[in-house]
């Protein structure tokens, strides 16, 4: 029998991953750094540095790497967040996550097949380069 969470605990989560999407670095960073994981997952797979991307939070994204957040920790679905920011076009965070180590290879669709299905041959010049 599953143990059911805890409803604070669930709350907290929430408002973690809230924070995240919304790119409220500050307040994020505070949490990780009192203790939160830096790679926290959802009920999807989707850590915190997926949703900042996801979203377009370069800065948010760049300060969950500096914290030890896997940049190419990937959701349930087999993506990363390289290829969700290249499917969202987010271009800072794609530098982001480049220079955090991203692979543009990882995941399914990979980073590299997510630029190609969308014409986006400037991405594969600068993926190339990594």
């Amino acid at each position: 029998m599953a143990e059911v969470p805890d409803p604070e605990v669930v709350e907290l989560a929430t408002k973690i991953f809230d924070l995240a999407r919304r790119g409220r670095t500050e307040e994020l960073v505070a949490y990780v750094d009192a203790g939160v994981p830096a790679d926290l997952t959802n009920d999807r797979g989707d850590s915190l540095v997926m949703l900042a991307a996801y979203h377009g939070h370069a800065r948010t994204v760049r300060a969950l790497l500096e914290r030890g957040a896997d940049a190419d920790r990937v959701n349930d679905r087999g993506q990363t967040p390289l290829a969700g920011a290249v499917f969202k076009g987010e271009t800072e965070v794609i530098e982001a996550l480049l220079k955090g180590g991203a692979d543009p290879s990882a995941g399914t669709p990979s980073a590299v097949d997510t630029a190609r299905m969308f014409g986006r041959t400037e991405l594969l010049d600068l993926f190339g380069e990594h």
